[in-house]
């Protein structure tokens, strides 16, 4: 599984980071066709402590709101889903990674 931000840390590096406030996200988006919408999620991105998961998850948002909204009944409302979500800064799947890597 890609994981986006974790380029050149180590493993103590991560530790730390996560130690520091850092969190593996998900970010969501919505496109839209007509009677059609597609809610996905992008690969899971690792913030550090000092980064800003909002600008992360901008290009997410902007796609969602110019391609979201098109489908009928769920693009207005999945794509809501999607804005709020990372403007709240993604979903936080921090505990199913570390999880995984302990696996």
């Amino acid at each position: 599984m890609p994981v986006k931000g974790l380029e050149g840390l180590s493993d103590a590096q991560i530790e730390i980071e996560l130690k520091q406030g850092g969190k593996f996200v998900v970010f969501q988006y919505c496109i839209s066709i007509l009677i059609m919408t597609f809610r996905r999620s992008s690969d899971v991105h690792f913030i550090k402590s000092s980064e800003s998961p909002f600008m992360l998850g901008l290009p997410y948002t902007l796609l969602s709101l110019f391609l979201g909204w098109w489908g009928f009944p769920w693009g207005p409302i999945y794509t809501v889903g999607a804005i709020a979500t990372n403007i709240g800064g993604g979903k936080d799947v921090t505990t199913q990674i570390v999880e995984a890597f302990k696996k």
